[in-house]
């Protein structure tokens, strides 16, 4: 069986293919291409077959929502209840993420309960094996990690966030460059490194990339490249540990782009406002443009409680730039393992991000519903206003909660609409009518 990559790289447009292209009102042959040189890449709901979700050059920008249980907080109903609530307010992805309780079992439930495509890091699960096997997540068998990649992509895992760009030499960079504000933020990626320095070995998704390639290859499973030395704070952006990783997987984008198999790449954390442009320009550039898979990003390390907003921010600046697929952020980030609520929270307030960025990057296609909207709201057409609106049934809950007397206008400024006022003085004038007095 092909790969959506192969496909296009034959010259065949799938029905994935045309799926996407409906959906994003672009023609089949431009998503063709994109896919066939790595510049669009095609994730799938598996085990439903029904939601194909395109990411890349040219497509809106998505959102994915990251559930899972930890050692703490092990409930896989509560996981599965956020997979919906995540599904219901319109994420296009899913992460699941768990680390504590029968993983085997939770991944395949919550694949079970939604459509969308389903990510994950194999290294979580691989870790804790070890850990309940040997004693020690550092005893790791390499041969038990690559089994487990299989049998999750077996599973349905429609892409897969994998450390492969964390070697021997990225350590060497992190060792020179000595003192880190944030640490290290990557559960995966900070284990796997622990994994290194007590065996004394290079990575071995590295050094055996070809072999995790044609695993995901098999399945048609996108391999997002995953970013263990992202920065956990700001003052860390843009260092020669986390740049050093970048390359690498840019190169390894390219080198998986070659076997056929489906390649996006993972950064970068925690980025103030005035780098996070040159954090994609150098991603986009030294990839080729792969599809770029955004962790936030957070441009302040100081919005706890808030940090959806915070990540809202800097995910608009990232949309805006070319990032292709956001990761939300939770008002529980750095706090706690998020519920059901600050779920629904983050994937709305990350949606919305995506939009205003998407509005300057797709501008002519992203902005029409924006354009819709001013029209209707200047025309008080309440109802069409609804249709456009994002979250159109929280807007219409506050309005009729507080509707204006006349019914017409919003309670917001009452007998001095400027809306019906300016609807009054224009038509008169336009009409060539003397004002009233």
């Amino acid at each position: 069986m092909k790969t959506e990559l192969e496909s296009a790289v034959a010259g065949e447009i799938t029905p994935a293919m045309q799926t996407v292209a409906k959906e994003e009102g672009v023609t089949p042959e431009y998503v063709r291409e994109k896919v066939g040189n790595g510049q669009i890449i095609i994730a799938k709901g598996r085990k439903n077959g029904k939601n194909i979700v395109g990411m890349g050059k040219g497509l809106r920008t998505k959102v994915n929502a990251s559930i899972g249980t930890s050692s703490d907080v092990m409930d896989l109903e509560l996981e599965k209840r956020k997979a919906i609530v995540a599904e219901k307010t319109g994420a296009d992805t899913l992460m699941e993420l768990s680390v504590a309780g029968n993983l085997d079992a939770i991944r395949r439930e919550v694949i079970g309960v939604t459509s969308l495509p389903v990510g994950n890091v194999p290294l979580y699960q691989a870790f804790c094996e070890a850990a309940k096997k040997n004693g020690a997540p550092y005893k790791l068998e390499e041969e038990m990690l690559f089994d487990l990649i299989e049998q999750q992509c077996a599973d349905g895992i429609g892409f897969m966030a994998i450390h492969c760009g964390i070697n021997l030499f990225t350590i060497e960079r992190m060792k020179k460059q000595g003192y880190r504000y944030g640490g290290l933020c990557s559960k995966g990626g900070t284990l796997m490194i622990e994994w290194m320095i007590v065996n004394g070995k290079e990575n071995p998704l590295y050094e055996k990339f070809d072999r995790v390639c044609s695993i995901l290859k098999k399945y048609d499973t996108v391999l997002s490249l995953g970013n263990g030395i992202r920065a956990g704070a700001i003052h860390d952006s843009l260092d020669r540990a986390q740049m050093a990783e970048l390359i690498l997987n840019c190169e390894l984008a390219e080198i998986g782009r070659g076997m056929g198999c489906q390649m996006m790449v993972e950064g970068p954390g925690h980025v103030p406002l005035n780098e996070i442009e040159a954090n994609i320009v150098l991603q986009k550039k030294m990839s080729h443009d792969a599809p770029y898979y955004m962790l936030g990003p957070l441009p302040t390390d100081i919005g706890a409680g808030y940090d959806h907003i915070t990540a809202a921010i800097g995910a608009a600046h990232s949309s805006m730039h070319g990032a292709d697929l956001i990761c939300y952020i939770t008002p529980a980030e750095h706090l706690a393992l998020p519920n059901e609520e600050e779920v629904a929270i983050g994937v709305k307030a990350s949606r919305l991000a995506a939009h205003i960025g998407d509005v300057v990057k797709l501008k002519g296609r992203a902005d029409q519903r924006d354009k819709q909207v001013s029209k209707d709201r200047r025309d008080f057409k309440w109802d069409s206003q609804y249709n456009n609106l994002l979250f159109p049934e929280e807007a219409k809950k506050i309005r009729e909660s507080r509707t204006a007397a006349d019914g017409k206008s919003c309670s917001m400024c009452g007998d001095f609409c400027a809306l019906e006022s300016a609807e009054r003085t224009l038509n008169q004038y336009l009409s060539g009518d003397k004002l009233n007095d």
